[in-house]
């Protein structure tokens, strides 16, 4: 089956969750929608919503939360339906 990297469009600090007290956007295993929120990255106080961009079931989560990101860097990794 086809993978597909879900990157980073834009450098900064990549979340998880959108608070500390609520669960997290996506876990292996889990199945998503293209329009479904992997995850945020935040540069200079501005949240970015990231996008899974296929349909499929998460098969990594490569970045840590919390972590600074750079444009273009895997996030997560998605087994494509199909």
């Amino acid at each position: 089956m086809a993978r597909h990297d879900v990157v980073s469009p834009i450098p900064g600090v990549f979340y998880r969750r959108p608070d500390p007290n609520t669960p997290e956007y996506v876990e292996v295993g889990q199945q998503v929608a293209a329009e479904d929120t992997v995850g945020l990255v935040e540069i200079m106080k501005s949240f970015h919503q990231i996008p899974a961009g296929v349909a499929g079931t998460v098969v990594e989560v490569v970045a840590e939360s919390e972590s600074v990101v750079d444009a273009g860097q895997s996030l997560v990794v998605i087994e494509v339906d199909g």
